[in-house]
């Protein structure tokens, strides 16, 4: 089975080809594309153009939802973009308060399985 843990420079590599390549890919995915297309994360089409597959597109959704709740466990006012509101809200994992969104518990017992799985 393959480790499918990523380092920050390969969830990083991923976010860059999210965004788009325009010319050149810069070090960072040029070091990390074999490992994430092996993975499945990262695809090439037969111009040669890089692109995130499905798998990595949820990849890095759940990485955003993760950091979503640590930064509200943190802080009940941080910044979350609409899409990582609605999916934490729906698994109820947050809720509205009056500074913003508290975590549930639920949400902090998702947090502690996933410190507890990341080491």
């Amino acid at each position: 089975m393959k480790d499918e843990k990523l380092t920050t420079d390969e969830y990083n590599a991923l976010d860059e080809v999210r965004r788009g390549i325009s010319g050149r890919p810069s070090a960072c995915v040029a070091r990390n594309t074999k490992r994430l297309s092996g993975l499945k994360l990262l695809s090439f089409a037969r111009s040669g153009h890089l692109s995130l597959t499905d798998k990595g597109k949820e990849k890095l959704f759940l990485r955003r939802c993760v950091l979503g709740l640590r930064a509200l466990t943190d802080d009940p006012a941080a910044k979350l973009d609409d899409d990582v509101i609605a999916f934490l809200g729906k698994k109820s994992h947050i809720v509205a308060s009056d500074a913003g969104f508290a975590v549930t518990d639920k949400g902090r017992e998702t947090l502690a399985d996933i410190e507890a799985n990341s080491l």
